[in-house]
């Protein structure tokens, strides 16, 4: 399927309508309607930081109306954030997203985790790994060519076929005003993906994302009432659920302490994830920040030693950024260093 028209919807934050960002908006609407799309910013995306903090309701308004609006055949997350959990009412207390929901692509990441187990709950297969502000409004002459790759190829076809690992990573901009426009990015040569441990070939649906983001699920330390809300629309697939599938994990540009890591990876160690999932896909880290530290840390805390554990994928925070299907029946290899949807 070859994507005819994009929404673009600000589900967490609402930086995409603030004038800081402007000269970032241009470029990325000017490459997508360069590709020859169609594009629709949905009503509420553009009106800024404070308003759509204050209104998760228009938030999942927009979200809705992208589902329902039959000429939308791609919806695309401005950016991440931190508080897309507070759509929960709008979107299920009368299945209002299971009854607007409709095969499209939709493609977010970082606190868009939860908009993707919110889909998934509702039957939709998702895509992780991309988003506008992020990738298509990339500062330099040309989106990064790995990640254009893949947003290429979705757009074209609709799907992804493998991922493979990127040559280089490139450390994180410090500077992202409008004189930044046209300069390149730092990069470094990148060494592939890691087995940390477990058979080097394993299948299964992939599901996850964001590690803070996952952490929310079971921790109130950043807004009080998320594991209340989680829990209370089971956003969070039961053990059962996660029965056959592999988990996968990356970390945020809050570059947490290995202290704070360890918290995370252990609440889903308690949770009993890593007894019934096939395997653990791990991002890179950011600037590759607690790279050493974070490995022996999964080594550590996951007492199944048995699971497969891939380390180093070009996914989430750090850069370039491939786009994993969810869903989608997936095949780790690494004796041939790919992973075949």
């Amino acid at each position: 399927m070859k994507v005819k028209k994009i929404a673009i919807v600000s589900l967490s934050s609402g930086i995409l309508g603030e004038d800081a960002v402007a000269h970032e908006r241009e470029l990325g609407l000017k490459r997508l309607k360069d590709y020859g799309l169609k594009v629709e910013v949905m009503p509420h995306s553009l009106k800024g930081l404070d308003y759509i903090k204050e209104h998760p309701e228009k938030r999942a308004e927009d979200l809705l109306a992208a589902f329902r609006d039959d000429s939308i055949d791609m919806i695309l997350c401005a950016i991440g954030g931190d508080d897309t959990y507070r759509l929960l009412p709008y979107l299920f207390d009368h299945d209002e997203l299971k009854k607007a929901v409709s095969q499209k692509i939709f493609l977010g990441f970082s606190d868009t985790t939860k908009n993707h187990f919110m889909l998934n709950k509702v039957g939709l297969k998702t895509f992780y790994g991309q988003a506008f502000l992020t990738d298509v409004c990339e500062l330099d002459r040309e989106m990064l060519p790995y990640s254009k790759s893949y947003f290429e190829e979705l757009i074209n076809t609709g799907t992804i076929k493998e991922i493979h690992p990127s040559d280089v990573w490139y450390e994180e901009r410090s500077d992202f005003s409008r004189q930044a426009v046209g300069s390149p990015r730092i990069s470094h040569p990148n060494t592939g993906f890691e087995l940390l441990r477990g058979e080097k070939q394993f299948t299964g649906e992939i599901l996850g994302g964001c590690i803070e983001s996952l952490y929310d699920f079971f921790d109130n330390s950043r807004y009080e009432d998320t594991v209340s809300l989680t829990q209370k629309y089971n956003l969070f697939p039961s053990l059962d659920e996660w029965r056959g599938k592999i988990l996968l994990l990356e970390s945020s540009e809050a570059k947490s302490t290995p202290d704070k890591y360890r918290k995370m990876v252990r609440a889903l160690a308690n949770y009993g994830i890593f007894d019934v999932v096939n395997g653990v896909l791990v991002g890179q880290p950011q600037d590759k920040a607690y790279y050493e530290e974070y490995k022996n840390i999964l080594l550590e805390e996951i007492k199944n030693t048995d699971l497969p554990i891939v380390y180093n994928l070009n996914i989430g925070h750090s850069t370039p950024r491939c786009i994993i299907p969810f869903g989608t029946q997936a095949e780790v290899d690494m004796n041939q260093q790919v992973i075949k949807f």
